[in-house]
């Protein structure tokens, strides 16, 4: 290598330099420049990994990535100053003079190219330098506020504490250094496998390139190419992990406080819940369960017995999460810090003295869980929560967070035996924190699934943590922006993700909480949550009529469970997100990135969900390709067109593809409570079909692993005009003995099932209930949707295939 002097190695930027040797490996080559080694590696026919670095050897992050490299059979060979190498999927240029890749796919479609600069340094700044295609287009990045298509902007990846943080700030809690490229030419992901504080910059105060950059070490990424973006996605998560099959009874209706107590208040809250109808699954106990705010204990002033009023509490279908915050009060006395400092077992500076810094109990130490001692000892620890009947974990602060918010740089973290300083450790503390939350859980309970909510992580939490947006606003910007970060975080594979409804900081109006509700009801993860010195924010505090619109949306979800069951099911499959930007299924349409669209996306793949602000009571809605029903009239509109939709706060606009297939149950309180044992199943006439795959397990335990699930596909073929149950798989026994089908759109009168005629009923049919007449002025009338005249037919559950026939 070229020996560089100490100025230029500051202050001048410096690229790889030409290729001076490449030698094949078993999965791709590796070699040498004038300036660095570089190896790249095929991971998988649609996956390319590029490492280069200035040092001798590379420094991987070891969190991130839990895939090998497949077997691949590929393509190399030389053509002059060109390296070539091809797989099925990708077809890979390096100019050998230059140290430049080009990236095409194998109908010779360029799709992704290095700028002249490449893979250069500023001093430790390591960065890669891109070409823009034409109009192309840049998605994801996780959860980063401004617009779905990010071009234009920069962003910085550095985990932060940010408090009632505006719409377009940056950066905030969560990191997740990967994006999806698309053009008309097709579509590509770049995951930048490096922890230290990065930018992607997609054109912002420059219109030659875009790049991507890390403060320190190696530049490490992975060119991502498939057909379509969800084939990306499911790429991506094919090498970060994808999230495992949550408790059922953590996609229910959450109600949480900054704080619930004393225990009187929690029984309260829980009363009113079952008095009034309104469906709930969990109660949170958020930092004033704890003495004097130290985790790991509770106020024995405010919770005497909690072992008994969790108990009571699960009498009634509840359970209880607990926060549990990193900083450990430096009290000596104190178990948890007296055990942590004996160990060694917390953040220290070079000198081996340890780090403190104020949180809320004071001066506290903070766990290295980037130390597998470490997370032992948590999950260890967690029995005091586990033995009083606590069922889920809430990780919080865990940026980590602290008073002055500047934690110093110089901190050493252990890294699983690689030691590094705070640069490379603080994006993966989160993601470790909670790492060490699930594994706890797991360990002290181990027959049921765990459930562990974050604030902070990094590229792989989908493994082991449900993603809220931290300390958002009660404002309707807010409400609409969360709606954008959490499809955000589906375009980057966290497919259990959600906001906290009604806003966090302020207070929420009426109609904003109302309205809320009901894009909440269509959110993966369905929680409401306020903080201290606030009004009350429970969905009967807001007046009869938000009350009741709540409790519509509350108990529509909870109907729509079986879908959103096997949704999340099929997302530990595929990697895929239930709440799914536009921007996945109808990529090269343009008019889903308008401003006045970008919002927009599929719920459980059937349900186009236009989320609306509370002021409005009339909206403009995009319908992208297909023809789509109206979900509250069964009207139908064709796609590729705008239209204006009525929306009162009573009438979230959504419609259902046409051709979808969903499903439904009967009303309960509470996701364990017993159903009538009736399916429904809602069919969609249209040109194309679908095919819905309905999944039932225990939803509790880790049996489903051994086969002790129920899965069936239902498929509706139009050209066949049929309606298909296949035979289900698994040894689980169905928790339905009834299926309803309900033909939406249809002209049947009558149908054959398994060949034999049989006649449709017809009813009026509404997914919500009418509401109350509250005020008897004709003006203040509650307007009250349904389907007229919808057929349906009663089954038994078939034990094996059937179909039904002759669907027009």
């Amino acid at each position: 290598m070229k020996t560089q002097t100490k100025a230029n190695n500051s202050a001048r930027l410096i690229t790889m330099g030409s290729v001076l040797d490449w030698n094949q490996t078993t999965n791709g080559y590796s070699g040498k420049t004038e300036n660095g080694i570089f190896q790249v590696t095929v991971f998988q026919s649609g996956i390319i990994r590029i490492q280069a670095t200035r040092f001798d050897s590379f420094d991987p992050n070891v969190y991130s990535v839990i895939s090998k490299p497949e077997e691949i059979v590929f393509d190399l060979v030389q053509k002059d100053e060109t390296l070539e190498l091809s797989t099925s999927r990708i077809h890979l240029k390096l100019d050998l003079g230059k140290f430049q890749f080009s990236f095409f796919d194998k109908q010779g479609n360029l799709l992704n190219a290095d700028d002249s600069f490449g893979v250069s340094w500023i001093g430790t700044e390591t960065s890669c330098f891109k070409q823009i295609q034409k109009d192309e287009k840049f998605v994801g990045l996780g959860e980063k506020t401004g617009n779905l298509n990010r071009f234009g902007s920069a962003y910085v990846n550095w985990n932060t504490d940010y408090f009632a943080y505006g719409v377009n700030d940056d950066p905030l809690y969560m990191s997740i250094p990967f994006y999806i490229g698309t053009h008309a030419k097709g579509s590509y992901g770049i995951y930048f496998d490096n922890t230290h504080k990065s930018v992607f910059n997609f054109g912002a105060s420059t219109n030659r390139f875009t790049y991507f950059s890390a403060e320190d070490g190696d530049m490490d990424y992975y060119f991502i190419h498939e057909p379509t973006v969800a084939e990306i996605i499911s790429s991506y998560t094919s090498l970060t992990g994808r999230m495992k099959m949550p408790p059922k009874w953590a996609l229910g209706f959450q109600q949480c406080r900054y704080s619930y107590y004393p225990d009187k208040e929690v029984y309260t809250l829980a009363n009113t819940f079952r008095d009034k109808d309104m469906p709930a699954d969990v109660i949170y106990l958020d930092i004033h369960h704890m003495e004097a705010y130290k985790v790991f204990t509770f106020d024995g002033e405010k919770f005497p017995d909690p072992q008994s009023m969790i108990a009571k509490l699960k009498e009634k279908g509840f359970r209880v999460v607990v926060i549990m915050d990193p900083g450990i009060k430096t009290e000596k006395g104190y178990k948890p810090y007296d055990e942590g400092a004996a160990n060694g077992l917390f953040v220290k500076y070079p000198d081996n003295q340890q780090y403190e810094a104020q949180v809320w109990p004071g001066w506290c130490a903070f766990p290295d869980f980037t130390k597998e001692e470490t997370r032992q000892w948590w999950m260890e620890k967690m029995e005091f929560y586990t033995a009083a009947g606590v069922d889920g974990f809430w990780t919080d602060m865990n940026e980590p967070a602290s008073w002055g918010q500047f934690t110093p740089n110089l901190l050493e973290f252990d890294m699983d035996g690689n030691p590094s300083s705070h640069r490379k450790a603080r994006n993966v503390y989160g993601m470790q924190m909670a790492r060490a939350a699930q594994e706890g859980s797991i360990f002290q309970k181990p027959d049921e699934r765990p459930f562990v909510l974050t604030r902070s992580g990094f590229a792989g939490i989908q493994r082991f943590a449900a993603a809220w947006t931290g300390d958002n606003q009660s404002s309707d910007e807010h409400m609409i922006a969360g709606v954008r970060l959490v499809n955000s975080l589906g375009l980057s594979g966290v497919s259990f993700a959600g906001y906290d409804i009604g806003g966090f900081a302020g207070e929420a109006s009426k109609s904003l909480f109302a309205r809320w509700m009901s894009i909440g009801a269509f959110s993966p993860f369905f929680r409401a949550h306020t903080m201290i010195n606030s009004k009350d924010a429970e969905p009967w505090t807001f007046g009869e009529e938000v009350e009741e619109i709540s409790r519509n949306y509350m108990k529509l979800r909870y109907k729509l469970l079986p879908t959103i069951y096997s949704k999340f099911y099929e997302s530990t499959q595929n990697g895929l997100p239930l709440a799914s930007s536009l921007a996945i299924k109808f990529t090269q349409d343009n008019k889903i990135f308008d401003s006045a669209f970008q919002n927009q996306y599929l719920f459980c793949d059937s349900f186009l969900v236009a989320p609306v602000e509370s002021n409005k009571e009339i909206t403009k809605v995009y319908l992208p390709e297909s023809d789509w029903y109206y979900l509250f009239t069964d009207q139908l509109y064709q796609g590729n067109q705008s239209i204006y939709q009525d929306c009162p706060l009573s009438y979230l606009p959504i419609y259902v593809k046409s051709g979808s297939i969903f499903t439904t149950q009967s009303e309960v309180s509470f996701t364990n409570e017993n159903h009538d044992g009736m399916l429904r199943v809602h069919v969609y006439l249209g040109q194309e079909g679908s095919i819905f795959t309905h999944y039932e397990d225990d939803g509790k335990s880790w049996n489903f692993e051994n086969g002790d699930f129920h899965k069936r596909l239902i498929e509706y073929n139009p050209s066949k005009k049929s309606l298909i149950f296949a035979d289900p798989e698994g040894s689980f026994k169905s928790n339905f003995d009834t299926v309803r089908i309900y033909f939406h759109g249809f002209k049947n009168d009558e149908i054959e099932v398994n060949g034999v005629t049989d006649y449709l009923n017809f009813e009026n049919f509404s997914f919500l209930h009418r509401l109350s007449e509250f005020d008897p002025l004709p003006e203040h009338e509650n307007r009250f949707l349904e389907i007229k005249n919808l057929g349906y037919i009663d089954i038994p559950y078939p034990d094996k295939n059937l179909t039904i026939s002759k669907l027009n």
